[in-house]
């Protein structure tokens, strides 16, 4: 089996949630290697920061929808985490703010995210 086949399979047998854990994790580690390399890797830096900033406008653009399901509280600190996410990243690229708030934030929605542990 190829490896784009493999890909193809696991990505349809995913869950939606299943799906965005797997994205976060993709994204989260994008800004932790973003966040070891020198100031002056500007692309790694920027190409990190842009993906998770598209990763939580997505959301964001998807919580806004009023036909979306989850309750608008929910919805509503989405949008609020996209918002800070943005500003929180033009700080990183400017040096006056960490990778590791975005980094926590990113794993904390990773773990709400998280399967649950089957009962043995």
């Amino acid at each position: 089996m190829s490896l784009q086949a493999y890909k193809t399979a696991a990505t349809r047998a995913e869950s939606p949630r299943e799906m965005e854990y797997r994205l976060f994790g993709q994204v989260t580690r994008a800004l932790m290697h973003a966040s070891t390399v020198d100031k002056s890797d500007i692309a790694t830096r920027i190409d990190a920061i842009d993906w998770n900033r598209r990763l939580w406008s997505t959301l964001s653009t998807s919580c806004s929808d009023s036909t979306n399901a989850m309750p608008q509280a929910l919805r509503a600190q989405i949008i609020s985490l996209d918002l800070f996410i943005g500003r929180h990243s033009s700080a990183v690229m400017r040096g006056e703010g960490d990778f590791e708030t975005l980094i926590d934030i990113n794993r904390m929605v990773m773990q709400g995210l998280a399967p649950s542990p089957q009962p043995a």
